[in-house]
């Protein structure tokens, strides 16, 4: 058997008579059918680093600071490469249900986890030393320092990215929509109370903070392996094979043109925070300014979020 990504994927298309108001809306409850439960998915995501940065700003302005350094340019540089890796996954997947190769997308799921492990432990230098990188940008010694100590909490959180994405994806374009809305919908609700729990109760500050968004990310990603591994993809999962490991560049070449447009737009907010690190007084100018990120622009990414729902629906 070929499992090739180059595979010719057959499909069979029917064309639809009927009224055209009875198209547009069979076709509409189709769209919000997979949007819907995306929509959720990314806002709670995206929630989480909304409530950690919330709870982190009653810590110190420092580190509130720090904080939307290390989110706003690290994070957000390697959230942008690996939703770019990640969404040639969609595509694939996509074919292959069309196609009726179920057994195709668990491939393509693992080919996926493969590329983007590689390609978050070759960006992962970013947070070791972002210290040193954060001073050799400019930034003030102690916006760096607390940005280079909270980078290190980001580490366990940023791997969650590799999973989450593509599982995602994998399961939208199985019409399993449902269960990606609720494994998120029960990530945000049990963040916000882990997050009281560590960092009001428990007094563990900035710790308690990245502790309680690691935990909460990686509930979600246990919920989705609970789901594919425990039999409610049967046809799509047939377990982990060496097929895997074939046609890993072709792969990485249609990741990097389907994603290029996806980075720059999850980028360009972040040098505007860079910016702010040359002004006089960078701690409150940072600060400041992630404090406007938290209001206003954070309106701009859930409104991006949704964007992005509709975007996997297509």
């Amino acid at each position: 058997m070929d499992y090739g990504i180059e595979t010719k994927l057959l499909q069979h298309e029917e064309e639809e008579d009927g009224d055209l108001k009875l198209r547009i809306w069979n076709e509409t409850k189709k769209i919000w059918r997979v949007a819907m439960p995306s929509i959720i998915s990314r806002v709670s995501a995206f929630g989480t680093i909304v409530v950690t940065q919330s709870f982190i700003g009653h810590v110190s302005e420092i580190d509130l600071a720090g904080y939307a350094l290390v989110q706003t340019l690290s994070v957000r540089f390697i959230n942008g490469i690996l939703l770019g890796m990640s969404s040639a996954t969609e595509t694939l997947c996509g074919q292959s249900f069309g196609a009726g190769q179920h057994h195709m997308m668990g491939i393509h799921l693992q080919r996926s986890w493969i590329v983007d492990l590689i390609t978050l432990t070759i960006l992962l230098p970013m947070l070791i030393f972002g210290t040193q990188i954060f001073k050799l940008v400019g930034e003030e010694e102690s916006i760096a320092n607390s940005g280079g100590y909270i980078s290190l909490w980001f580490i366990p959180f940023v791997y969650n990215y590799v999973f989450s994405l593509t599982i995602q994806m994998y399961l939208q374009a199985q019409l399993k929509n449902m269960i990606i809305a609720w494994l998120s919908a029960f990530q945000f609700a049990i963040h916000i109370p882990l997050s009281i729990l560590f960092v009001n109760k428990l007094n563990m500050g900035v710790s308690g903070a990245m502790i309680a968004l690691s935990m909460s990310s990686w509930f979600l990603v246990i919920g989705e392996f609970i789901y594919i591994f425990g039999g409610w993809c049967p046809n799509s999962w047939k377990g982990f094979t060496v097929a895997a490991f074939k046609d890993l560049v072709p792969l990485v070449k249609l990741s990097i043109s389907s994603g290029v447009m996806l980075c720059l737009e999850l980028w360009y907010y972040a040098l505007l925070v860079l910016l702010a690190g040359y002004m006089p007084n960078a701690e409150v100018a940072i600060s400041a300014f992630s404090i406007w990120y938290q209001h206003l622009l954070n309106i701009n990414s859930w409104e991006f979020m949704i964007s992005l729902g509709f975007l996997s629906a297509g």
